[in-house]
């Protein structure tokens, strides 16, 4: 159990994971929770704060989320964000109306520093405003301490309850110092010592691992990324010799991925590995199949086939291990968060499957954490800082039907943008870059000749916790390098661009 944790209700606003994130920074551990938590399981958790974060609703509109008003005595710090605190001071018998101009950007903020939320700040500051609504009139007990030119209230507190509430995002990089809001926030009103680590983590889940395991079997779904592969370490450290590591070849990984996998499992581990070609049995599955959701669904649910037939093959088994990440969480539709997309390994068993359960022991942490702790557990660099790779691999970077000649494709192309990034030493400056073979045919002119062949878009990005990223600025002599090796070395490929989009709107991968 963590000694410290400071509950997020989440309402659905755009930035809650670096909320998330910007809490962890600080040493302290936090964890997302819907907003329809009830009291009894918040004093189950027993946090040291907890913080509202921003939504897009109104608090006055009928179906807007509201809270039970016994939290506001349960003697817990809170810190409300954005909607987070126009619903605190709503429910405290506060109003809040709909502004005449909307404020939207970073904003100058004048705040009051000898507030204990604003300490070592100066008079003026600038933060990142994204809202309509604004606290009209405060409630009892409540006053002011910051304040823009179109927002009376800014920031409001309630010391003796230790209530505190900010219209403004601190966690997101454009409001400067917002980590400090942050930071004083967790320690100067909350208390906190910040024993979070990465250590300490990897003690706590393998203490907590062993006891519920026992002397149970384990089966870990390997798909030779960072993730599965962190996930079975950690396994180990736990269970030893009671985990089987099976490594499914679904025909739909990386040139060479597949044999050094298997590799670095066998060298590396003192485990039971086991490697399934199932290549022929996927894609059969697949043939035919365009709508990127169900290329997932297909994918995940012949991944649990796959892994229960391994299981009745080497006897008993009785729990299955994934490596499933926070940000898989998320998009999959955690709580008041829209679902921007499924995750093969995000949502539990299917109805016919025969393991008691799945373990997550990586399902809380976003991935610069876990390359942490695979450092933290001896893991090799070159394996903790490979590419990220989804689940689903290739399906979801091939645009459209998935064809055995399109992988092909694909796999080439993808081989010479790694091969050239890691020759520009750039392969731990842009954190995940890839290929993606698009579904789009276009004229081109090679060797005097017509042709009319695919296009091949190229993908890097620059990110903390891939929750938010920026498309990497790669030289243009670099970029000249990639696409005319692609177009020469890649049969059907005749054109090659860059995407030179973020996230948002866009996701990393393109489906």
């Amino acid at each position: 159990m963590k000694s410290e944790v400071i509950l997020i209700l989440d309402f659905g606003g755009q930035y809650n994971q670096l909320i998330a994130r910007r809490v962890r920074e600080e040493g302290v551990y936090s964890e997302i929770v819907p907003y329809t938590i009830s009291i009894d399981k918040i004093k189950e958790i027993n946090p040291k704060g907890i913080i509202f974060t921003g939504g897009p609703a109104s608090v006055y509109l009928e179906d807007a989320p509201k809270l039970d008003k016994e939290i506001f005595d349960l003697g817990i710090p809170i810190l409300g964000i954005c909607y987070g605190m126009q619903l605190m001071a709503y429910t405290l018998g506060g109003e809040v109306s709909r502004a005449s101009k909307r404020e939207y950007g970073v904003t100058s903020v004048k705040v009051n520093n000898r507030s204990l939320l604003f300490d070592s700040f100066k008079r003026t500051n600038k933060f990142l405003m994204s809202h309509t609504d604004y606290v009209s009139k405060l409630p009892k007990g409540f006053k002011r301490i910051s304040y823009t030119d179109n927002c009376m209230y800014a920031g409001i507190e309630n010391p003796t309850k230790k209530l505190y509430g900010i219209q403004f995002h601190p966690e997101v990089n454009n409001s400067i110092n917002g980590n400090i809001v942050i930071r004083n926030f967790i320690y100067n009103i909350c208390n906190c010592s910040g024993d979070w680590k990465m250590s300490s983590f990897v003690e706590d889940s393998i203490k907590s691992i062993k006891k519920k395991v026992g002397n149970g079997k384990v089966l870990c779904a390997l798909s030779g990324g960072v993730d599965s592969s962190v996930a079975a370490a950690l396994l180990y450290k736990a269970v030893g010799k009671n985990l089987t590591c099976v490594f499914v070849d679904h025909g739909l990984l990386r040139k060479n991925e597949s044999e050094e996998v298997e590799e670095v499992f066998t060298k590396n581990f003192d485990v039971n590995f086991i490697k399934i070609d199932a290549s022929s049995r996927f894609l059969n599955k697949l043939s035919g199949v365009v709508e990127p959701e169900a290329k997932r669904k297909i994918i995940g649910e012949e991944f649990i086939r796959v892994f229960e037939e391994a299981s009745k093959k080497i006897g008993k088994v009785d729990y299955l291990v994934q490596g499933t990440i926070y940000p898989d969480v998320i998009e999959s539709g955690f709580g008041a968060s829209s679902k921007i997309k499924s995750h093969h390994n995000v949502g539990g068993l299917p109805d016919v499957v025969d393991f008691k359960e799945i373990i997550e022991p990586l399902r809380d942490l976003f991935k610069d954490e876990v390359r942490k702790v695979g450092l933290e557990l001896g893991l090799p660099e070159y394996l903790v800082y490979r590419q990220p790779f989804p689940g689903p691999g290739l399906a979801i970077r091939v645009i459209g039907d998935i064809t055995l000649d399109k992988l092909n494709i694909l796999r080439e192309a993808d081989y010479i943008f790694r091969e050239e990034i890691a020759k520009a030493k750039l392969d731990r400056d842009i954190n995940q870059y890839f290929a993606v073979l698009t579904n789009l045919k276009s004229v081109g002119v090679m060797g005097d000749e017509r042709t009319y062949d695919y296009t091949i878009a190229l993908r890097a990005v620059s990110t903390i916790d891939f929750m938010t990223a920026e498309w990497s600025k790669i030289p243009y002599d670099l970029l000249e390098i990639i696409s005319n090796r692609i177009v020469n070395e890649v049969n059907h490929v005749n054109r090659v661009v860059y995407d030179i989009t973020g996230k948002p709107p866009a996701t990393i991968e393109w489906e």
